[in-house]
């Protein structure tokens, strides 16, 4: 048996890769499945085709060019009821004790034997804090879901990449009294090529406030201090929409005594033909092995880490 730690798109790929040679799993997940493209905006829209985000050779087809939040839940739903995946949901992963072929993965909810442990848990495990005073007001996300709770109020919009961008453009368009402050000189030119002139022409033209080489001192209930290149500056806001990226679970990662490079980018070590960690019979696979380096990885290049994986196992059991 392998224990499967995430239900994301690689976690159920690696699940369909190991039946298919005949290797029993179980797949894990403290939250729903796919969680990490549940927690998208209601209203995004992919980069990458439909093709390039299939897995068990089932086609994903989409209604545009691009597919969208919606179709990739009911698309990887299918996959899974499709192979009859065994899949626990809302149950998280506290530890895991022994070692290669004896494996306990230890949940709040039960404890499972295992020969082997794939960590496939994704980079959405904790948000970027801003570590400021007033972070933990109720009006601070650090998940934005849709535009409509924001009509007619002040909006701040923290970042400066995808999420950033399409928050700002949704809220705006809904009403809201939008800005964007980045800690850069600019927005950053990985945003989807048809939404960069958007967001840029919006800023341009003073609909949407920017406030560049800017950082967030202090929120309170109805305004929030920022740094600016022309000094401090106080507005209005009823929301901050804090879309500063994620981290990977590296307090899982910690308990499970994975190791992780020294550098800034504190990746999980792990053989780059199997991708085996350092404590043996455990894998990771998926985005989680870029670690802070969140940009390099998709579900696209990562695909193939289920075939990897597998084929290790196989050899191995």
């Amino acid at each position: 048996m392998v224990v499967i730690i995430g239900a994301g798109p690689i976690g159920l790929a690696t699940s369909i890769a190991l039946q298919n040679r005949g290797i029993k799993s179980l797949i894990i997940d403290r939250g729903c499945l796919v969680n990490s493209i549940y927690n998208y905006p209601v209203n995004m829209t992919f980069f990458s085709t439909s093709d390039r985000l299939e897995i068990g050779n089932i086609p994903f087809i989409s209604h545009g060019p691009k597919p969208t939040r919606k179709e990739a839940l009911e698309y990887y739903r299918r996959c899974a009821d499709h192979y009859e995946l065994n899949v626990k949901l809302y149950e998280t992963v506290k530890t895991v004790h022994g070692k290669d072929g004896a494996y306990q993965v230890v949940t709040d909810k039960n404890t499972y034997p295992a020969d082997k442990v794939v960590v496939a848990t994704g980079f959405y495990g904790q948000e970027r804090k801003m570590n400021v005073p007033g972070e933990e007001l109720d009006k601070v996300l650090h998940y934005y879901d849709e535009p409509h709770r924001y009509a007619w109020q002040d909006v701040l919009v923290v970042g400066g990449g995808n999420s950033a961008a399409d928050a700002a453009l949704e809220t705006y368009r809904s009403g809201a009294n939008v800005s964007v402050l980045v800690r850069h000189d600019g927005l950053k030119e990985t945003i989807k090529y048809w939404v960069k002139p958007d967001i840029d022409n919006r800023i341009k033209e003073g609909s949407i406030k920017g406030y560049f080489n800017s950082e967030v001192l202090e929120i309170r209930e109805k305004e929030v201090d920022i740094k600016t290149p022309e000094g401090l500056k106080t507005i209005a806001n009823d929301f901050v929409l804090a879309m500063t990226g994620y981290k990977p679970h590296y307090g899982l990662m910690k308990k499970l005594n994975i190791e992780l490079t020294d550098d800034e980018v504190k990746m999980p070590v792990h053989k780059e033909d199997s991708l085996e960690t350092n404590r043996p019979g455990m894998y990771v696979a998926g985005v989680v092995c870029g670690g802070m380096d969140t940009s390099r990885l998709f579900i696209e290049n990562t695909r193939v880490h289920a075939d990897h994986i597998a084929k290790d196992i196989e050899q191995k059991l």
